[in-house]
């Protein structure tokens, strides 16, 4: 059931200075707790570690890009702990390790497991589009192995086929975005309904839609490089934008 009108944060504007002020305080939590952070992201390191694997020992490295591609969209569940963590830091809570490192676990009679299905399906209809887009324009090429001959991309065809493949991937990671930006850190807070997170979560960016659009932005940027390091760089971007996520959604609503 929705949440009554009574029941519903009021949106705030948000700016720029907003953004600096979540990664600030991002950072800060981060060393305060750096044991939480990396403990966290060793999840989502080791995934996209078994991701690349179980790609590459087929002979399917396009395969592994795709999905690698699409792997940042089960960030913000993964981010949860982190959420947590910077919610007791915020109200000075003590840090119990076995709450913290369980708090997804207790979530299960709550509403965040319909949030995690809705992530986890785009993230596999990603994969799903990914390999159509591929059948679309390089399925009648020649056969050929794709990982050892990566010049078939600068054809016609695959050039085409990355321009239509990151226009689709683009839609899809904004649509996201702009459904769980603050919906996980509101469900983990407060005893609301995932549609109401989620329309909460949409209504925070078109209220402030360059600056919420340049977060996203900057989170896909850092996720990239954090992945570009063999995604040893995500033990230190995962914490970061986790803990500024959930300083970004105090900042972006409050409760009547």
């Amino acid at each position: 059931m929705i949440a009554n009108q009574a029941d519903r944060p009021e949106i705030l504007h948000v700016d720029f200075s907003d953004i600096r002020a979540a990664l600030v305080a991002g950072w800060r939590d981060f060393i305060r707790a750096p044991h939480y952070g990396l403990f966290f992201a060793c999840f989502y390191v080791v995934g996209g570690w078994l991701i690349y694997w179980s790609f590459t020992a087929k002979g399917q490295l396009v395969w592994s890009l795709a999905a690698g591609a699409g792997f940042p969209i089960l960030g913000p569940f993964v981010a949860c702990g982190l959420y947590e963590v910077s919610r007791r830091l915020e109200v000075g809570e003590a840090l119990n390790r076995t709450q913290i490192f369980t708090v997804i676990f207790r979530q299960k009679d709550r509403q965040i497991p319909s949030m995690a299905a809705v992530i986890v399906v785009f993230f596999l209809f990603w994969n799903f589009l990914a390999h159509m887009i591929f059948a679309l324009f390089l399925g009648t090429a020649t056969l050929t192995n794709i990982s050892s001959s990566l010049a078939v991309f600068a054809s016609v065809q695959g050039l085409t086929m990355l321009a239509v493949g990151s226009s689709v991937g683009a839609v899809f990671a904004t649509l996201l975005f702009s459904l769980t930006v603050v919906s996980l850190p509101m469900l983990l807070e407060r005893e609301v309904d995932f549609v109401t997170a989620m329309l909460t979560s949409v209504g925070v960016v078109t209220e402030s839609p360059v600056v919420m659009l340049g977060w996203g932005a900057l989170i896909a940027v850092l996720l990239f490089f954090g992945m570009a390091t063999g995604f040893l760089g995500l033990f230190v971007v995962l914490p970061i934008l986790g803990h500024a996520t959930w300083h970004l959604y105090r900042r972006a609503i409050t409760w009547p």
